[in-house]
């Protein structure tokens, strides 16, 4: 698999580096950097999902995409967990594959607009410029897939937007159904910027629909009471 995938990648004008396990793969990324990465889950020695963990680390911009012959909904968490962007189960035809490298590899490189304002919301601020995200003054880490969507919600306070609107404006517009990115994503993100994750004041599930962002200052100031003078 792994020879035809080099074969056929190369052929559509990929320069394509080739590692045997995970930590040959840590090691190539040492000294060369990586615009995409295909893992496997089931690779031998320390495993697809640790291994993408690791270079994550270290190549904290490129592009993720695991490849399984499972297709449980635990091991789709498992890896958008460990910092995967997208997942593809074999079989699978190369057309889908090549769909899905363009796809994340166009999100990667598209022009940086001229630099937006921060964004405030309770005890919340993201740089769009510097890509950073603090919550209270300290800087929390967030992988690219988080600070988008962070981003792209705090842009549309207030707005409930649908599931596949969401995916489509940060995957692409090849998705749509993937409920379960959003889902883990949304969790990661609630973990990182909200006190109580279980109780959240930023992110709002809006049910059978989508997701709403919410200014939790917003609704800390009681609308006044109306008064009447009559007896």
């Amino acid at each position: 698999m792994r020879r035809g995938l080099r074969t056929s990648l190369r052929a559509s004008g990929y320069e394509v580096e080739e590692a045997r396990s995970g930590e040959e793969a840590v090691q190539i990324v040492g000294t060369r950097i990586a615009d995409l990465v295909l893992l496997d889950v089931n690779m031998p020695g320390m495993g697809g999902v640790e291994a993408c963990r690791r270079l994550r680390s270290a190549l904290p911009a490129a592009a993720i995409i695991m490849i399984t012959v499972r297709d449980a909904e635990d091991d789709t968490v498992e890896a958008l967990e460990a910092g995967a962007d997208d997942y593809i189960t074999k079989p699978f035809r190369l057309r889908e594959l090549l769909a899905r490298l363009s796809a994340v590899l166009r999100r990667g490189h598209t022009e940086n607009p001229p630099p937006a304002p921060i964004l405030r919301a309770g005890k919340l601020e993201l740089d769009p410029e510097h890509r950073t995200v603090k919550r209270a003054g300290k800087e929390v880490h967030l992988s690219p897939i988080e600070f988008d969507l962070l981003q792209y919600l705090m842009r549309h306070p207030d707005i409930p937007i649908e599931h596949s609107k969401l995916l489509r404006a940060i995957w692409g517009p090849e998705y749509g159904h993937e409920l379960e990115y959003l889902r883990t994503y949304i969790r990661l993100i609630r973990r990182k910027i909200e006190e109580d994750p279980a109780k959240p004041e930023y992110i709002i599930t809006e049910p059978w629909q989508g997701y709403r962002f919410r200014d939790p200052a917003s609704m800390e100031s009681p609308v006044p009471e109306a008064h009447s003078d009559a007896q």
